[in-house]
């Protein structure tokens, strides 16, 4: 690798002077008003505990990766003190590594169970991340659930202290890192862009000083708007507009085991898509226009016009988008009230100027609130859910799936937009992959963007990366073609997808 370069919940008071009484003639004295003790604001989450796995060993890189070859490696875990309770650390380090740049790995929504496992990053990450000599660490963060604020303290208190930790469990001691690095996928990734924004540096109980970020696939708090505004486009043009939205489910059919596939449509389904023999949808085939209307909304709603995008609606990751539908908007109690609001939010199939039809259907539907103050800042430490804001000044490169039904694309596009509101979009780079799916990288993807992120950060150059706000660009049909693997061993993972054509591409960022 070479030598590296080394909420404020303030009641606000009314601005009024405490009046001194005089008693009588006494020589007075002086009374005042006891200063009102601030609101506790308390959530569902904040009872919640959590416990450690049995097994938390792993492990090293050559042991599980035979070709091609790695870096001999030590690796290492354990279990600290985090925000919400114990959490579980592990490390790996090149076996020549001291203190020469230290990358945090930020995992992906784990669902709501009470164990915490070990955190492991994928393979590929791994192998880019250690051949360019650096080691890594990562929490298991002190709570399931969508918990991003203990996933950003957990993980800045490990990058902090993890050499603390390997020299009293280990016996091992190495020099401070020179360099701290955060990447990860997914709720990981939203901890990843968080971590360098700067409201999230002010107010984190642990700042790290992070010299770059890549954040992949990386959800938001946008993403909770996603998940509201989608059921409900879905529940109005089918016709139950009028029923309550706790009901969205019972409308919606029957899922597995998993809760992420649906094994019985329900009545709201069979009147937008064709239902298949064993009751599945067939979200390829919408049986009348409010079927086709609703395909065009979910599609602008999750990043417009695109490859990819009806691969992806086609797929059961369609399901697994609607599977929080009819939630109330706490986050699964993450919050103390919903923070959705979907007062300013535009239901469109069509691009241009709306139409009536757009226009009647946007009057009708059930409009709500968020509740007042529901992410505020705090005392201690970053929001709830912390804001990913684009207000950085560290090289940030991030990759997502054009098909992603889940996380959608359309957090790359609020994410640039933010960018370029704070002036800092040069120091964004981020790269569409003809995919579907959520994370659904291949091998070299992996390798290729770590690779490119690393030399940027200390090499200062700029890798490449794709246009994704302008709408013609992102609608070509060779969009993505640039950084998307097209090797034998990719094309057979992703079977049935449209190939890049012989056609220019757009010029890219």
């Amino acid at each position: 690798m070479g030598t590296l370069k080394p909420f404020l919940a303030v009641a606000l008071l009314p601005l009024a002077i405490l009046t001194l009484v005089n008693c009588g003639g006494d020589g007075g004295g002086s009374n005042t008003s006891p200063t009102p003790e601030p609101e506790v604001v308390t959530r569902e989450h904040d009872d919640r505990t959590f416990t450690v796995a049995e097994e938390i060993s792993f492990a090293p890189l050559s042991e599980e990766l035979a070709y091609p070859p790695s870096p001999p490696t030590d690796v290492y875990y354990g279990t600290y003190q985090g925000l919400q309770g114990e959490a579980v650390y592990a490390f790996e380090a090149p076996q020549d590594w001291d203190g020469n740049g230290l990358i945090m790995y930020t995992h992906g929504f784990r669902g709501e169970g009470e164990v915490l496992d070990v955190s492991i990053p994928p393979i590929p990450w791994r192998l880019a991340v250690l051949s360019a000599g650096y080691a890594w660490a990562a929490s298991s963060y002190s709570a399931n659930f969508y918990d991003a604020r203990a996933g950003l303290e957990d993980t800045n208190k490990l990058a902090l202290e993890i050499t603390d930790y390997l020299e009293t469990d280990w016996g091992v001691s190495f020099d401070a890192p020179s360099q701290y690095l955060i990447s990860g996928v997914s709720m990981g990734g939203h901890i990843a862009a968080a971590a360098v924004d700067s409201e999230n540096i002010d107010t984190t109980m642990f700042p790290v000083p992070y010299a770059g970020s890549a954040p992949f696939c990386q959800a938001e708090e946008n993403q909770f708007q996603w998940l509201g505004d989608y059921p409900r486009a879905m529940t109005e043009i089918a016709g139950y507009g009028d029923r309550d939205y706790s009901e969205f489910q019972t409308l919606l059919g029957d899922y597995d085991e998993s809760g992420s596939v649906i094994i019985q449509a329900g009545e709201m389904l069979a009147a937008l898509f064709e239902i298949n023999g064993n009751g599945t949808p067939n979200w390829a085939n919408p049986i009348n226009e409010n079927g086709e209307n609703l395909v065009e909304i979910a599609k602008n709603l999750s990043g417009g016009e695109r490859p990819m995008f009806d691969e992806g609606f086609n797929s059961y990751w369609n399901d697994v988008s609607l599977s929080t539908g009819g939630a109330d908007g706490t986050v699964a109690g993450i919050l103390a009230g919903s923070i959705y609001d979907n007062q300013d939010t535009e239901y469109r199939w069509t691009t241009g100027d709306i139409t009536l039809a757009e226009q009647e259907f946007n009057d009708s539907i059930n409009r709500v609130s968020a509740s007042d103050g529901v992410n505020a800042l705090r005392e201690d430490g970053v929001r709830w859910i912390p804001l990913v804001a684009g207000d950085f000044d560290v090289p940030v490169l991030t990759m997502h799936t054009l098909g992603d039904m889940f996380v959608p694309f359309v957090h790359q596009q609020l994410y640039q937009q933010k960018a370029r509101d704070n002036g800092n979009e040069d120091l964004l780079v981020q790269r569409a992959i003809r995919a579907t799916g959520h994370c659904a990288f291949s091998f070299s993807e992996i390798v290729t963007a770590m690779t490119d992120f690393l030399t940027w950060v200390n090499a200062d150059i700029k890798p490449a990366g794709d246009e994704v706000l302008d709408a013609e660009v992102v609608a070509n049909e060779n969009y993505g073609c640039t950084f998307t693997n097209t090797s034998p061993d990719a094309a057979e993972a992703r079977a049935g997808l449209p190939a890049c054509s012989t056609q220019e591409q757009k010029p890219k960022r």
